[in-house]
């Protein structure tokens, strides 16, 4: 067989081969460091205007408002994709609610032999819960992660039913977890969105808000320190950046979950399906420095209370509650959104009913107030009975002839 067909058969084996196995390297493995250069930052923070959408090269991603839960900004951001390591955001709050983080972890032959990005854990070593989890946040250690899923559960096929059940609790209907690292799986997936709730859940908790936001760290591993980075490229480079996680694999892409605070505007900003690392650290400043020029904090209750006290002088007397022995108060119910991140001005209606019949019960529904940004419906907030209006008895009327007749004298005596 000639020299050059054997060649050609060699390369064809080896891209088969190759090909034939998924790459699970994460950000921890690659030596280079992704910098985002000052005048690129400049030139970004420039570019960024309120009327101008910016280009993403991300496949999917969200801007989501922490204020408001909702998801201020996307592009297919309800799709179900692979997550990679940003999954490990959901494994750390499954061991904080599940775990003693000073409990003493013995690493088994499974989690050591894990692939991918590493901690770099060997059978038998000894390292404490919380050591595994800035290993898992930080340097995004996949055998951290199976580590900490056979402490917390006993293996991972059970770890990742708690991961199932924490997404039921917190309503996300298109997510589903098989592995505590996100190593690549079918049946392994969320959305922008989705990522963006278990994301702000995490940030709740203060041990995780602590670790995401540390850019350098000391653990210690059977009794000898050892330093580990941040992966994410964006953590004490952008203002106001406070977290939170990176990930890689190559049927999800480079993936970033970046929460950032100014001022009282606080958002978590998801892509997902980047090309590169600097594709993706510059989507998320493009969205970053976009939603903080275009959006704006506006405080929902104080706007309602105005415009229900407002409408509450006005037309409180004219509900006419038939047979009532004393008269109908009104209240708001609790109002859940506070504030909002929005591009407008909210419009505020008030709905009520004209006519009731006593009794009438303490805390009976009145009413409505709509909350709306533009089209989107915000918040419905219930108008109520202050307190029980009573239905007249035969006292009541007695009373109230009483008075009738009593007024009837002194208007006679007045024109005597």
């Amino acid at each position: 067989m000639p020299k050059k067909v054997i060649k050609i058969f060699f390369i064809i084996i080896l891209i088969f081969t190759l090909s034939a196995f998924p790459v699970f390297a994460d950000d921890a493995n690659e030596i280079e460091e992704v910098v985002i250069e000052e005048n690129e930052k400049k030139e970004i923070e420039a570019g960024a205007t309120s009327n101008t959408k910016p280009t993403i090269n991300s496949r999917r991603y969200a801007v989501y408002d922490r204020l408001s839960g909702r998801c201020i900004y996307g592009k297919d951001e309800n799709k179900q994709t692979a997550m990679a390591s940003t999954t490990k955001i959901m494994s750390s709050i499954i061991v904080v609610e599940n775990c003693n983080l000073s409990d003493e972890v013995t690493i088994t032959a499974k989690a050591a032999g894990t692939g991918g990005s590493r901690l770099g854990l060997h059978t038998d070593d000894k390292i404490t819960v919380i050591d595994l989890l800035y290993g898992l946040m930080l340097r995004s250690g996949n055998d951290a992660a199976v580590a900490l899923a056979i402490h917390t559960s006993g293996s991972v096929e059970e770890f990742a039913k708690l991961m199932n059940q924490k997404a039921e609790e917190l309503g996300l209907k298109d997510t589903h977890f098989v592995t505590p690292h996100g190593l690549d799986n079918p049946n392994h997936y969320t959305t922008a969105y989705e990522l963006a709730k278990i994301t702000d859940y995490a940030l709740k908790n203060e041990t995780i808000a602590k670790i995401v936001k540390t850019k350098t760290a000391t653990i210690n591993i059977n009794g000898s320190p050892m330093q580990i980075n941040n992966t994410n490229e964006l953590l004490g480079n952008v203002e106001g950046v406070y977290g939170v996680k990176t990930g890689f694999t190559n049927n999800a892409g480079r993936c970033l979950v970046t929460s950032v605070k100014r001022g009282d505007m606080d958002l978590i900003i998801v892509v997902l399906g980047a090309d590169t690392r600097k594709d993706r650290a510059k989507d998320s400043m493009k969205l970053i420095e976009y939603a903080y020029k275009r959006f704006y904090t506006v405080n929902v209750e104080e706007m309602v209370c105005k415009e229900f006290a407002m409408w509450k002088q006005i037309n409180q007397n004219r509900i006419y509650v038939d047979k009532a022995a004393n008269s109908l108060e009104l209240k708001l119910d609790e109002i859940p959104i506070k504030q909002l991140a929005a591009d407008c001005e909210p419009t505020i209606e008030i709905n009520a009913v004209s006519f009731l019949e006593a009794p009438v019960l303490e805390n009976e529904r009145i009413g409505t107030i709509t909350v709306k940004v533009g089209d989107e419906l915000i918040e419905e907030i219930e108008i109520k009975a202050e307190k029980e209006v009573k239905k007249r008895g035969i006292l009541d009327y007695f009373g109230l002839i009483a008075k009738i007749y009593s007024g009837t004298i002194k208007i006679m005596e007045k024109t005597t």
